[in-house]
Parts: structure tokens; sequence; C-alpha cells
């Protein structure tokens, strides 16, 4: 499980999610994309990759993040075309990439959404040690799971990680120094 240092007030890079020190390598994956192509982490090198899990079902936690994303991701302007957000469902019995497209595009047509087999979705949380857990049953369950974000460099460092809570404007001060 990857467990970042929080920043410190004293920390020259002064980003405001927590990072990690040193930098290491992010987990490279291999899921299906939202638009039905192979999605591979190691494929956006040059961006900085903005990695959520998350599920198209869930009722306030990924809707609010996935609208401070989308936010963040416009505010940055021009800046924005060398970012890419990739959403990982944490539910692949019922979030299909059809689905994950329609669900990504009401926030932003430019977001990236992944999900795999129970087995594929599975490992790549545990790679990230994002924990996501079935509450209930029938076909109305829920997903109780992780909600940081993570903030990943152009050279495929991961760089920060970003708790639940954070606005538009830290996302884009955190986005802003990756990219200088």
């Amino acid at each position: 499980m990857l467990m970042p240092m929080m920043a410190e007030a004293n920390d020259i890079e002064a980003l405001k999610a927590g990072v990690f020190n040193p930098p290491r390598e992010a987990p490279d994956f291999s899921v299906r994309a939202s638009d039905g192509a192979a999605l591979a982490l190691s494929h956006y090198r040059g961006k900085v990759v903005v990695l959520g899990f998350g599920y198209t079902h869930c009722p306030n936690v990924c809707p609010a993040t996935l609208a401070v994303l989308a936010l963040a991701h416009r505010k940055l302007g021009a800046l924005g075309s060398q970012v890419q957000v990739i959403y990982l469902t944490v539910d692949p019995e019922r979030d299909s990439a059809e689905r994950l497209k329609q669900y990504l595009a009401a926030f932003d047509p430019t977001f990236l959404g992944g999900t795999g087999t129970a087995a594929q979705m599975a490992a790549v949380r545990t790679s990230y040690g994002v924990t996501a857990e079935k509450i209930g049953t029938g076909s109305d369950y829920a997903v109780a799971h992780s909600s940081f974000i993570y903030l990943i460099t152009r050279d495929g460092k991961l760089r920060a990680l970003m708790p639940f809570g954070h606005k538009a404007e830290d996302y884009v001060h955190d986005i802003s120094m990756l990219l200088n």
C-alpha cells in the first residue's frame, strides 16, 4: 500500500496535496477505456495525470469530485491540454466502458474512464492502496471506497495525493506546479 508523507510548511514545492517524498513510479495498468480502446497509464507520459477511483452509481462523493476536477480543468485553460483525468471504476459489474463514457462526458468530455474484470480492477486498486467494499445486495448496492485523487507527473511518478474536499483552485495550483 502506498502511503504519502503530508506536505510540510517548508516543503520546497508547497503543494496543497500530501506529497510522495521521494516521488515514486506510479503503478502502470492496462484496462479498457471508456472510449473502447486499451487504457494504460504509460500511454500518458508527457502529460500530468489526475487519477481517481469511483463509480457511476455513487450518490455524492464521486459526482462532487468530478465536478471539482472539471472546474479545475476549465480553469487551467490552455494548460488543460497537458493534463489527462483518468477515473477508474470500483464497480466493474455495473460500469461498462459505454456507461463510464456517458457519465464522464457530463462533467468533461476529455475525461477517460477505465473498467475491466473484477480481478483486473482489484489488482489496480491494490497497487494504489485503494479500498472498495460492496455494501448491500441486489442491483441497488453501494460501494464504499477510498476517495483520494493521485497527481502523477509527466514522467510517470506519483507526486501527490489530494484528499476529498479540496477546491478546484487547489487542483489548479498543484497541477500548474507539476506542469512547470
